[in-house]
């Protein structure tokens, strides 16, 4: 079984990337599970442990649909914050053989960066990570 770790954040088109990369390629459903994931932030750590559920986040059940019509196993977890050391953790739980990140396009005076959190996890990953969803940044 190959283990794919898909953190999303709420950003519609970066999860649209990250779910366009992982149903692109040549998949065998049997042999692919799937884990998306949401880490709350901010306002959303303090609220209630029922509305805490990241099934409960638009763009991970979008991911979860998605990945569902192509016929793959799919898991639903929430990670801890922060964001970075979340994912990492997860992907550690889960034996993640790769991780699919969503990116943000930078100028070109920051081109060399990600978002903090994709950048933490690049750098701090001991699996592979692929980065899609480049956005423009404002």
């Amino acid at each position: 079984m190959y283990t794919v770790l898909v953190p999303v954040d709420d950003n519609d088109d970066r999860t649209a990337a990250q779910i366009d990369f992982l149903t692109s390629i040549p998949l065998v459903a049997e042999d692919l599970s799937v884990t998306v994931t949401h880490v709350l932030r901010d306002a959303g750590e303090e609220a209630p442990a029922a509305m805490r559920r990241p099934d409960r986040v638009r763009t991970v059940n979008r991911a979860v649909d998605a990945f569902e019509e192509q016929g793959l196993e799919v898991h639903v977890r929430g990670a801890s914050a922060p964001p970075a050391d979340g994912i990492l953790d997860m992907a550690e739980e889960i034996d993640a053989d790769l991780v699919v990140m969503g990116g943000r396009k930078r100028r070109p005076s920051g081109k060399a960066l990600f978002g903090s959190v994709t950048q933490e996890v690049v750098l701090n990953s001991e699996v592979p990570v692929v980065v899609t969803g480049q956005q423009v940044g404002e």
